[in-house]
């Protein structure tokens, strides 16, 4: 008879970031289901979730720093490197430095230090750990007015496949999640800013992104939770280096 890979992560640790948004809340929640011990963190003062929390504020180097401090402290097995920031600008309109500092620091530049935080204590503990981090359908294409965004989702992939690779002789699996258009409260806001841009009535963009998808609809954040399980647990043992797109078909690889 067959015996399946479970999905249970019972006497895991995991670790989430970004736990405030949609997706992070919707992944806390699913790990915790499966038997996992959660720690989370955001910049929110507080979390609502299955979770020990801790308030980082990712731009702040000893904030940053303490985040990582508090990584070798509760030995991560899993790690799922979700917060971002998100704006919008071209080379044209309001895409300036600023912006790009602050998208860079907290989607690469705190990405990264948190996935080397994690990486180094599951090296320690000689841990066979998962490392999922949340890139996007912008880190596969440029788009004309979310250029930094792109920039930054795309360091997110290459990133991915190069901490593998080093990850690989310790039995360290290192993947990625490209999301599409998924239906989170922070699409409120990116609603709002595609009216600005584009001249457009507020909810007619996220109408027409819903729409656009090949499948028809906006993604749910339990949609990503679920592909975030599967790279957790064992289902997943042998796959490193790769990234998943949970997209409703957006963007062929």
């Amino acid at each position: 008879m067959l015996n399946a890979a479970p999905t249970d992560l019972t006497g895991k640790t995991c670790l989430v970031t970004g736990a405030s948004g949609g997706i992070g809340t919707s992944a806390v929640a699913h790990f915790a289901t499966l038997g996992a011990t959660v720690y989370a963190t955001d910049i929110a003062d507080s979390f609502d979730g299955p979770a020990t929390y801790k308030r980082f504020d990712l731009l702040d180097d000893q904030d940053l720093s303490a985040c990582c401090d508090w990584i070798a402290e509760i030995k991560p097995d899993i790690l799922f490197n979700n917060a971002a920031l998100f704006a919008m600008g071209s080379v044209l309109e309001e895409g300036d430095l600023d912006q790009l500092d602050r998208l860079f620091g907290v989607n690469v530049r705190a990405f990264y230090a948190i996935m080397q935080a994690a990486a180094k204590s599951m090296v320690a503990q000689k841990q066979q750990g998962s490392i999922i981090n949340l890139a996007s359908q912008a880190g596969h294409r440029g788009e004309a007015l979310v250029a930094h965004y792109c920039a930054t989702k795309a360091a997110v992939i290459s990133y991915t496949q190069s901490a593998a690779l080093a990850l690989a002789p310790h039995k360290i699996r290192v993947n990625a999640i490209s999301p599409g258009v998924i239906d989170t409260p922070m699409w409120k806001t990116v609603d709002a800013l595609f009216a600005k841009f584009e001249s457009k009535p507020l909810g007619q963009k996220k109408r027409e992104v819903g729409e656009a998808v090949p499948l028809g609809y906006m993604g749910d954040p339990a949609d990503v939770a679920r592909a975030a399980v599967f790279l957790a647990s064992a289902q997943s043992e042998y796959m490193t280096a790769q990234t998943i797109g949970v997209d409703g078909g957006n963007v062929l690889r």
